[in-house]
């Protein structure tokens, strides 16, 4: 005689915490998709169509491409003026922070120094201190400095990056191991060099995590360029497009400049598309394997 278990049940999931869940994330996905949709279609209106037709509704009139030549007409073509200053300040500001960043974050990580403990607890200090808070004492500085109202009263305050050393730092603690800079240094290999060949190779997700942030923080600034710089010329594409709306604004409707703001807010944002989608790749698994060899 034998005797035979029952079969076992495995438990259900919870419907009722699933479907919680899948409307949370689908009216998430509904809050941020609404503003890009509307902002698309808002790009392909004329002014007076812009301002009577249904926000998420197209119009009888594609009017896109006549948008985008106006935007860059506009004041003898200041607009392709304010992209490239921002591209210049978002690049550099965003270089200049990620390697100061991995450089900063791999030595708090893997070396021992004197006041370690207190550069880390300094470092997570600064990260919950807002960057609005420092930009009024930045300014007295670089004043002093004759700094302000260039390029470099942008890109300098951008080079300080608490968050992203600290993100760095616990990355390196994490996904680097020791052994394997020890075994680099036994072969007589340098400090510079089994950074840059052993760890950063390993540190390439958090590096582009970084970039990618400090990219998008500083393309999107407004408050530091708005208070450092007074030249037209100079401004980014924050502050101009902003000019724009409040002189619309004041103009009561009378100065073709709101189709011109949101086309200029749409092709704002293309780049920072582009910028994740080419480098999402490096979040990937995986990428470790070329500091083997």
């Amino acid at each position: 005689m034998t005797i035979t278990s029952a079969p076992s049940r495995r438990r259900p999931l919870s419907e009722p915490r699933t479907r919680l869940a899948h409307t949370l994330m689908a009216v998430g996905v509904l809050y941020f998709a609404v503003p890009l949709v509307w902002i698309v279609i808002a790009a392909t209106k004329s002014q007076p169509d812009l301002l009577s037709t249904p926000a998420l509704s197209f119009s009888t009139k594609f009017n896109l491409f006549s948008n985008l030549h106006d935007l860059f007409a506009e004041e003898n073509g200041i607009y392709g003026r304010w992209l490239l200053n921002t591209a210049l300040y978002a690049g550099g500001g965003a270089v200049g922070a990620t390697v100061l960043s991995a450089l900063a974050g791999y030595g708090l990580a893997r070396f021992s120094f004197p006041g370690k403990q207190f550069f880390e607890s300094a470092l997570l200090g600064m990260v919950m201190v807002p960057a609005t808070a420092l930009v009024l004492p930045t300014y007295l500085l670089l004043s002093h400095l004759h700094l302000v109202d260039t390029v470099w009263a942008v890109i300098l305050p951008s080079l300080l990056s608490p968050f992203g050393t600290y993100l760095v730092k616990v990355y390196v603690d994490e996904s680097v191991p020791s052994e394997l800079l020890e075994a680099a240094r036994i072969d007589r290999a340098g400090e510079f060099r089994i950074f840059r060949q052993v760890a950063l190779p390993m540190m390439r997700p958090a590096v582009v995590t970084v970039f990618l942030f400090s990219l998008v923080a500083i393309w999107n600034n407004y408050f530091l360029p708005l208070v450092m710089l007074s030249n037209e010329r100079l401004y980014p594409l924050t502050v101009g497009l902003t000019n724009w709306f409040n002189t619309a604004q004041q103009a009561g409707g009378t100065r073709f400049l709101f189709n011109l703001v949101v086309t200029g807010s749409l092709v704002a944002i293309l780049p920072l598309v582009v910028a994740f989608v080419l480098l999402q790749r490096f979040w990937q698994s995986g990428v470790s394997t070329g500091a083997l060899k």
